[in-house]
């Protein structure tokens, strides 16, 4: 069994400059198919617009509000949205004014050197 408790995971920065607990992933759990992270932007806040050549993401926001854009469309996001990313898709989140936290769900898991930039 496998059970990993939030104040265990360890906050670290990612490449696209979002803040990451990663909670089940490759350096965390056996994990096999798929990654669970929080992340958490500041106000104002935005991640580097970026792609993963393989991982398809979910985002799930819990608290704050920004504006997701996938391939050049935009949205307003708050609370409780449910972002879909396919492989491949140039994307980045813009934190609102309270800042974002969300949860972010990868298949296969997360990988830095499945992170490519502009």
């Amino acid at each position: 069994m496998e059970i990993r408790s939030y104040s265990r995971a360890e906050p670290f920065t990612t490449a696209d400059g979002s803040t990451i607990r990663e909670l089940l992933g490759l350096p965390t759990a056996p994990v096999r198919n798929q990654s669970l992270a929080e992340a958490t932007l500041a106000p104002g806040q935005t991640t580097q617009r970026h792609y993963h050549r393989e991982s398809e993401e979910l985002y799930y926001l819990l608290d704050g509000s920004g504006r997701m854009e996938i391939d050049g469309e935009t949205a307003e996001v708050g609370p409780g949205d449910a972002i879909l990313i396919p492989p491949g898709a140039w994307h980045q989140i813009h934190a609102g004014a309270d800042g974002a936290r969300f949860l972010c769900c990868c298949a296969p898991p997360y990988k830095h050197e499945d992170t490519y930039f502009e």
